[in-house]
């Protein structure tokens, strides 16, 4: 669950979302396949594990639980694709934000892709109803190989959605809204998007041997420079309460609300033009044979382990159970770290790479790979922003 506060009486100022708006044809058939698509094999959304990931998500003691979680193995019908995410929803609809963008969010990136490739007619598929053509043409598609247009089409999956969000007739999403890690396995490629603070760390192996964490994302909150300059800029406000020292967090410019402690979020559209966005922050890695796992995890988690502890405990642990013993240990931390505030709620991802298989250029089709060269120019334009 992620913290956003409100003010009594701040909603006479805050815009509210048109009650009587309509469902277009095209929505109404993007939730027919949301709810068709939690059947697909592969596709994980609750507690469990498979061969090579594992699942975990527990309510806290702050009220209904507003996480949601996906892995969806072979996705977009390509064998060395994978598709993973941590959602972190909050406001009084959080948990219905969350829950729609972890359904959603896959959709709108295949539609993406299939505007690059729009002749894709790959039949390499095993659904359960291959005779709806329009069904499987929904879940089919060919990732772009350079990484400058996957980026781009990460970005724009994100705008669809926080803009079908804004419209959308059952979801009050003025105030409520949710945050999203994804990553994305190409083969051996890691393209990792980040919306809000959850985040993503990789456990690998030093020139020693020793496990080590290297944190994949960047927890966007109000207080990095970049993201409170933004903020600023759009005349919305970023300061921390004096009952809590050191978290800073968005409000409103003449009203001290909602008090939102992230900077990027979908939803949250009482504060869309004030400097919160939902642009993804778009990082890349590159397996390599000492890469072990990645964690993907709420900030439940986060706020009271480390990114070492998180790596250590999670290579301790049998792979089927290695997410549950992680959000275990993180509600004991509360405990003792926090004894005095409620447990939030805790989500894990674990994802496994086999050193072998997961370093092999993908096999269905030479264009899943992705092309480094782009890569390299565009990571070096992100340090320098």
């Amino acid at each position: 669950m992620g913290t956003c506060l409100s003010v009594t009486g701040a909603s006479a100022s805050i815009d509210t979302l048109d009650e009587s708006s309509t469902v277009t044809p095209t929505t109404s058939f993007d939730h027919s396949t949301e709810m068709r698509v939690h059947r697909v094999p592969g596709r994980l959304f609750l507690n469990g594990s498979s061969e090579t990931a594992s699942l975990f998500c527990l309510q806290g003691h702050k009220g209904v639980n507003q996480d949601a979680m996906l892995l969806w193995e072979n996705f977009s019908s390509r064998d060395d694709t994978v598709l993973c995410g941590v959602f972190d929803g909050h406001g009084p609809n959080g948990h219905m934000v969350a829950k729609k963008v972890r359904d959603s969010f896959p959709l709108k990136l295949i539609a993406q892709w299939n505007l690059y490739y729009p002749n894709n007619n790959d039949s390499n598929y095993n659904y359960y109803d291959p005779l709806r053509k329009s069904f499987h043409e929904k879940l089919t598609a060919v990732a772009p190989t350079n990484f400058a247009t996957l980026r781009e089409s990460l970005v724009n999956a994100c705008k669809v959605l926080d803009r079908e969000l804004k419209l959308h007739h059952q979801i009050d999403c003025s105030c409520s809204g949710t945050t999203a890690v994804t990553l994305l396995k190409l083969g051996p490629d890691l393209v990792i998007a980040n919306v809000g603070d959850s985040r993503a760390v990789l456990g690998t192996r030093d020139l020693q041997g020793s496990l080590t964490a290297v944190q994949l994302t960047t927890d966007l909150k109000p207080n990095l420079p970049r993201e409170a300059e933004r903020i600023r800029i759009c005349k919305g406000r970023v300061f921390s309460l004096k009952n809590e020292p050191g978290i800073d967090r968005v409000w409103l410019p003449n009203v001290d609300s909602p008090g939102l402690a992230m900077a990027r979020a979908f939803g949250d559209f009482c504060l869309k033009d004030f400097g919160v966005i939902s642009v993804p922050d778009v990082s890349y890695h590159r397996l390599t044979y000492k890469d072990q796992f990645v964690v993907l995890a709420t900030d439940g988690v986060w706020d009271v382990l480390s990114n070492k502890q998180v790596v250590d405990i999670v290579a301790s642990a049998p792979r089927s159970s290695a997410a549950r013993v992680l959000v275990d240990s993180a509600v004991e931390a509360w405990k003792t770290k926090l004894p005095t505030s409620k447990v939030d709620d805790c989500t894990v991802v674990c994802l496994f790479f086999d050193s072998e298989s997961d370093l092999k250029s993908p096999s269905n089709n030479s264009r899943n790979a992705v092309d480094h060269s782009s890569l390299l120019r565009v990571e070096s334009e992100r340090k320098h922003q």
